[in-house]
């Protein structure tokens, strides 16, 4: 193996969700490795501002304020990014996300849970993600290759307390990885592969209060969290750079329908 099986130059790649914490970062380290970006996201303003910093890296890089849940909008975007770029070659499903009233606590039990809050996280999660790897999908199979990676979380193998609907849509995305990538090597192309990447515990906006108390420390959860990480500390965007590069690469050519764990240890850990 060389250092050329880890080349995606000319390549272009979708990443949704991409203005969040990590998946900027993610299609940052892709713009570095010389590929073409496509940043699919809410916010117009937050878009634009990671296309800008792509560009300044000598790529190409396309923003477009979409809906993961908008079959419509993602048609449009493939449409849009197929005239201007001429392939999909990567998709990183990035789009996720939680939300309080979907999030059990001291105030709010199980029985109180909105049941809206719950099908709009696991529609977000689950569905943000079978819906792009549907439409943009699609041009992987007239290519006739493509990498998918989704990503999972260390909450799809032993759910957290609190997120039900977010650690059962990480599941459902594990599975639904492992069978597209057996549909789409069986039925399409053994070329085009689908894998995932589960983190572990990064501290972004949405888990924010969840770990960090207004004064800095971390909340019981958060301590929790860290006890059980034989790593002892909370990821960091740039964590996830290797495997991610490692998954959209011919590096790992080999490797379809896995779910690799970016976790400092914590899924390996039984707590004794």
């Amino acid at each position: 193996m060389t250092s050329d099986s880890m080349n995606i130059a000319g390549k272009t790649a979708i990443v949704t969700g991409g203005t969040g914490v990590l998946c900027s970062q993610m299609a940052i380290a892709l713009a570095k490795a010389g590929a073409n970006i496509v940043i699919i996201a809410l916010g117009k303003a937050q878009v634009q501002k990671v296309v800008k910093e792509i560009e300044s890296l000598g790529v190409k890089a396309l923003g477009f304020e979409a809906d993961v849940l908008n079959e419509s909008s993602l048609r449009e975007v493939r449409e849009d990014v197929l005239e201007q770029l001429g392939s999909i070659d990567i998709l990183v499903n990035g789009a996720g996300g939680n939300a309080p009233k979907a999030t059990t606590s001291e105030e709010q039990s199980f029985f109180d849970l909105s049941f809206s809050a719950v099908s709009d996280v696991f529609a977000l999660n689950f569905l943000g993600t079978f819906l792009p790897s549907q439409i943009f999908g699609e041009v992987m199979v007239q290519q006739k290759e493509g990498v998918i990676v989704n990503i999972s979380s260390a909450s799809s193998f032993h759910p957290m307390t609190r997120v039900v609907a977010y650690s059962a849509a990480k599941a459902a995305i594990n599975n639904f990885t492992e069978w597209l990538a057996v549909h789409m090597g069986q039925e399409y192309s053994p070329a085009i592969r689908v894998n995932a990447i589960a983190p572990g515990f990064f501290i972004a906006e949405q888990n924010h209060r969840l770990l960090v108390q207004p004064d800095g420390e971390y909340t019981e959860r958060g301590q929790k969290i860290l006890a059980n990480t034989p790593m002892a500390r909370f990821g960091e965007p740039d964590d996830l750079i290797g495997a991610l590069l490692w998954l959209v690469s011919d590096a790992s050519r080999f490797v379809t329908g896995t779910v690799v764990n970016v976790d400092g240890g914590f899924n390996a850990y039984s707590g004794v």
